[in-house]
């Protein structure tokens, strides 16, 4: 192992030994501990310091050390992790004294705002994903995909689900009459959220055209069924024709996931003088902070009021 001197590679073995017999980790999560923890013992290494016994003083030195190489802050706090778990592993096995990381505070993480889409842009999607659905002459599978993509991204905008959520919604959110749908989230957690005209309008017409030529799959437990090993369709696939949509209607597909469209939902409604808490509750948050990612539009709804309302503000 690069950078670390023969003991250090042989507690790190047993480490990785460890994760691989008792978790059950994967290769790739091995080998990317490995490289975490070859880079801190050859840190180690060159101060003449045995892993056993570093102390806080080093590790604080180690990732003074990935700063000054302009590594970011994320990736910092994914290599400390690293190093705590090792360093743990060492305690609890009794092949060091302490735990040197357990006083240590990881990097400072800046929380990134979400990506956010226009009401417009969004219009531009749901436009551009319905062209054609009408048109008969179409090939049955592109007609019954590009209708599919268009239910989709209508109960998405609808609802606010997680995209886990929206691929598995049972049959019945087809068929029942009420406006609110039960969602069952993280944790098992039951929320309701609402369905949208349009949103039931493009249900029926995908639901329509799937039963007049697949009625057994249309049958299945499933709102949209799939050839998959789950039986309905993969957050994957959605992912890429919404991609192709995003491409065909001049919004770049990078600025556009099923995560983004969630994202869309909840600024909007906040953008609209929805409350904090009820976007909380539709986007099935178990804490309010999380939610709280959002204020950025408060704030700039807030701006804008003073600016409009403020009788001091000067129009000019």
């Amino acid at each position: 192992m690069a950078g670390a001197p023969g003991s250090a590679t042989r507690l790190i073995e047993g480490f990785l030994d460890m994760l691989a017999a008792e978790r059950g980790a994967a290769q790739n999560t091995l080998d990317a501990y490995r490289g975490d923890l070859a880079d801190y013992a050859g840190f180690l290494a060159a101060r003449k310091i045995d892993p056993a016994k570093a102390v806080a003083d080093d590790v604080r030195g180690w990732l003074a050390d990935l700063d000054a190489r302009g590594l970011q802050a994320a990736s910092a706090a994914r290599k400390l992790s690293s190093v705590r778990q090792f360093h743990k592993f060492l305690y609890t096995e009794g092949r060091a004294a302490g735990d040197p990381t357990s006083i240590i505070r990881g990097p400072r993480l800046g929380r990134p705002l979400p990506k956010v889409l226009s009401v417009a842009e969004v219009d531009r999607l749901l436009t551009v994903a319905a062209e054609g659905v009408d048109d008969e002459s179409r090939p049955y599978g592109e007609r019954l995909r590009a209708i599919r993509t268009t239910c989709l991204l209508e109960v998405l905008y609808a609802t606010g689900l997680r995209v886990s959520e929206l691929v598995s919604l049972p049959l019945s959110a087809a068929r029942s009459r009420d406006p609110l749908l039960m969602i069952r989230g993280k944790g098992g957690r039951e929320r309701l959220v609402p369905l949208s005209g349009p949103a039931k309008t493009a249900i029926a017409a995908y639901r329509g055209l799937l039963e007049s030529r697949h009625p057994a799959a249309a049958e299945g437990p499933w709102l949209f069924p799939a050839d998959s090993d789950s039986g309905h369709l993969t957050r994957q696939a959605f992912a890429r024709d919404l991609k192709t949509v995003a491409g065909a209607a001049g919004v770049g597909a990078d600025r556009v996931s099923p995560h983004v469209l969630r994202h869309a939902f909840a600024s909007h409604l906040l953008q609209n003088g929805a409350d904090l808490r009820v976007v909380q509750e539709l986007l099935g948050h178990a804490d309010l902070s999380t939610t709280q990612i959002y204020t950025h539009v408060l704030d700039e709804r807030l701006k804008a009021m003073v600016r409009d309302l403020h009788p001091m503000n000067d129009p000019d």
